[in-house]
């Protein structure tokens, strides 16, 4: 892993374009060799794109795992980049919204884009954030990885084995939640919710949570610029009168919002993950 790391730490200084290419030349035989993640996401995208042809399919799978090599490479870049250059880099619509950051609590919710680090930056060149983040076996990448998302201001980024408590303090405090809301975790905290018509174990907590703390729930995604060009980062509207008293029918917004965002780059969406692992009792694996 030290090994790893002095890579990207090198591959960070070349041009993007030429990180990019290779990255996805990376992806691209990783899919050749990747056996089992590749049926992964094939069997995602049979699921959540049937009407597709098989060789669609196949095409937005390769894609993703060119889109998915070449953010891992590109991570040098978050991690060890100017703020100069990052700023050059990353293009923010309409702005980080510090008003209403600064108006309440806040939910930024991120779904699993690819370039869903690119947003914690954004966040960051602008703004202290509390995040949960699942700690990483090698200790080493793990300091590495808490190091890059918290070089620029001060941010609280908590254990997810600490439950959101710590989380809800943080907001109480000023800081907006950078929340991942769109893995399956298991059924403990989770409800069966359609995602692309599939029952998928799905966090109610961004409801939940909402619902606690009066917090306003602002979506943002985080994509490929054409041409190497850098990224794209969207904050979308405030969610209106979010969650509601139905926390599973507010669950439903949130994938649904999910859904139509993922139809709009769908090699950049997080195939790869066993995103209905978890099954309602009596059903068969999927995988």
């Amino acid at each position: 892993m030290r090994l790893m790391l002095v890579l990207m730490w090198l591959l960070h200084w070349l041009p993007l374009p030429l990180l990019g290419r290779l990255g996805e030349a990376v992806g691209a035989l990783l899919f050749l060799l990747m056996r089992r993640r590749r049926n992964i996401t094939l069997t995602n995208l049979r699921l959540c794109l049937p009407d597709l042809k098989d060789t669609e399919r196949h095409k937005i799978a390769r894609d993703h795992f060119k889109a998915y090599a070449r953010s891992v490479l590109e991570r040098g870049i978050l991690w060890w980049a100017s703020e100069a250059r990052l700023k050059r880099l990353i293009q923010v619509e309409p702005g980080v919204p510090l008003t209403e950051i600064a108006a309440g609590p806040t939910i930024l919710l991120c779904p699993h884009f690819v370039s869903l680090d690119v947003a914690g930056v954004a966040v960051m060149l602008e703004s202290s954030l509390c995040s949960i983040y699942t700690k990483q076996k090698n200790q080493l990448f793990d300091a590495a990885l808490r190091r890059g998302r918290s070089r620029f201001r001060p941010v609280k980024i908590v254990p997810r084995a600490e439950g959101v408590k710590p989380v809800i303090r943080a907001m109480r405090d000023g800081l907006p939640f950078f929340m991942l809301p769109d893995m399956d975790f298991g059924a403990k905290e989770s409800e069966f919710v359609p995602f692309f018509g599939i029952e998928a174990a799905t966090l109610t907590a961004p409801a939940r949570i909402a619902a606690a703390t009066g917090a306003k729930v602002i979506p943002v995604v985080a994509t490929y610029l054409p041409n190497y060009a850098g990224w794209k980062v969207n904050f979308y509207p405030a969610w209106e009168n979010y969650p509601g008293k139905d926390m599973l029918a507010a669950t439903r917004v949130m994938n649904a919002f999910i859904e139509q965002r993922v139809l709009e780059v769908p090699a950049e969406y997080f195939w790869a993950h066993k995103r209905f692992k978890t099954r309602p009792p009596g059903e068969a694996s999927l995988y």
